[in-house]
């Protein structure tokens, strides 16, 4: 129980309800002297100390232990007298022996102040918040070091307003430094001060580009294969959106919906009185809206098909729906029941409020959902091998009534097959780019201008394997720290936290 005060002499172990006090002693024996390191077992007074211990039974341990104070005997030494001190069980100036103090580094740690000074008054180690940050920033950080591949990524301290810069080793995700702001000149002025970096992994900002050239000339430079993925998924909706009245055609229309109907009928509208030269206010004004919705009828050609695809939960009347959907589609008059006499021989133990609102709702002549802009974009962007059949004939129909998604189709699986790093993906890029401005899609005529600003970068992530996925978990892990200070700790704090192993 007490193995941690091995060094030490115990001489008495009394139970005081809820604190355990062990009396201690050093042993006898000559000690060397911290200055001049003669040994010396000459003893000058008697000194009590008074340590916590690791908590037995949630119960607090105190220990009260008596030291010695020796005198030097070497007569040229600064130091006349010294006090012992005990090796493995307390260090210099502590109040708490080293495995309660390492207990308690622990928990705060990952807890912090407030967290972490609950914590411990519950395991039985009293401290109070302001201790417990004493404690978190004692702790030593790593010693800084330079790494061959840098990784770059920037964090909101306060979205849109305060943002900070965290670097990191691509290769081994230690974190090694963190920068107040995301500017040009902070990343700059670091990497002038810590030479030795050779390749950077950075997202596509061009502060942070703009940075590394002028301090870094000869790095080279990889921009992060997620944000290329991430950019082309938004241009993939806006263009499939933006194409919407062509495969809408094919897009079954949802039994008994007027959204629809009521988005023409408005954008109809909007463009009526623009045709007249009524300004976007006095649109607003007269059709009783809000003056972005004028805006956003005012900027498209066509309406858009916003069709939401109805959810629904699993119910009892699904494995009956075939028996449903061919009995309505033989007699539309059927009455419900009817319907509800014959499924209760089938089998069906649900109710009849259950089949009615099944009915109501169209469910049963629903051949699949209502497929969205953002559904189809979805199915698009996934991987051939996940897909479900559905979705495989799905998009071979939307495709077939509208050549420019079938080429969409085709530019975002010859891109995706560049993203495995591989050599030679660069010269693939050039012909992907030449093939996507000959093709009629200007959404993705701006990411290709957007690769091309970036070309170096771009290419150097399509022909190495370095990536910037492990800044990413650390700023993932610096979300976690910032939620649970609340935004009451500095900046030096949450650096701290953040820069410990």
């Amino acid at each position: 129980m007490f193995s941690g005060l091995a060094p030490l002499v115990v001489e008495e172990v009394a139970d005081e309800g809820e604190v355990i006090r062990v009396r201690a002693r050093t042993p006898g024996g000559p000690v060397d002297c911290p200055d001049c390191g003669s040994r010396t077992g000459r003893v000058h007074a008697f000194h009590q100390r008074t340590v916590a211990d690791v908590p037995v039974d949630a119960r607090r341990v105190v220990v009260p232990a008596r030291l010695r104070r020796l005198v030097c005997p070497t007569a040229a030494c600064p130091r006349v007298t010294f006090r012992e001190q005990v090796p493995g069980v307390v260090k210099r100036y502590q109040r708490r022996t080293v495995r309660l103090l390492a207990q308690v580094r622990t928990v705060v740690r990952e807890l912090a102040g407030r967290a972490g000074a609950r914590t411990l008054v519950a395991l039985g180690a009293r401290l109070s918040r302001c201790a417990a940050l004493r404690v978190l920033t004692g702790i030593s950080l790593p010693a800084l070091r330079i790494p061959r591949v840098l990784g770059v990524d920037d964090f909101a301290l306060k979205r849109r307003h305060r943002y900070a810069t965290v670097l990191t080793d691509a290769e081994t995700g230690e974190r090694i430094d963190v920068l107040p702001g995301r500017g040009t000149y902070a990343l700059e002025a670091w990497l002038r001060r810590h030479p030795g970096v050779e390749i950077v992994c950075r997202d596509g900002s061009g502060a942070y580009a703009e940075a590394i050239r002028r301090a870094l000339p000869d790095a080279v430079q990889v921009t992060d294969r997620w944000h290329l993925w991430a950019n082309l998924c938004d241009k993939t909706l806006a263009e499939v959106r933006s194409h919407a009245s062509c495969w809408a055609t094919v897009n079954p229309p949802r039994p008994g919906g007027t959204h629809e109907q009521t988005t023409r009928e408005r954008w109809n509208r909007v463009h009526e009185l623009l045709g007249k030269g009524v300004g976007l206010l006095e649109c607003a004004r007269r059709l009783d809206v809000s003056l972005n919705t004028v805006k956003r009828y005012a900027r498209i050609r066509e309406p858009d098909a916003l069709r939401r695809a109805p959810r629904y939960r699993p119910t009892l009347v699904d494995p009956y729906r075939d028996h449903l959907r061919t009995r309505r589609a033989a007699d539309p008059a059927v009455p419900v029941t009817q319907l509800f006499r014959e499924i209760k021989e089938l089998g069906y133990t649900g109710s009849f409020n259950l089949l009615h609102r099944y009915l109501t709702q169209g469910r049963a002549e629903g051949d699949r959902p209502v497929t969205t802009p953002r559904r189809f974009a979805r199915i698009l962007l996934t991987r051939p091998d996940n897909r479900r059949e559905k979705d495989t004939e799905l998009i071979r129909d939307l495709t077939a009534a509208c050549p420019e998604m079938a080429q969409l189709h085709t530019h975002i699986a010859e891109f995706a097959s560049l993203l495995t790093p591989a050599p030679g993906n660069d010269t693939g890029l050039t012909a992907w780019i030449a093939a996507v401005r000959a093709s009629d899609l200007p959404h993705l005529h701006a990411f290709a201008n957007g690769l091309e600003l970036d070309r170096a970068a771009v290419d150097a992530a399509l022909t190495t394997l370095h990536h910037n996925g492990r800044t990413e978990g650390v700023n993932t892990r610096t979300k976690r720290i910032m939620r649970q200070m609340h935004g009451r700790a500095g900046f030096d704090l949450l650096r701290h936290r953040i820069l410990l192993p």
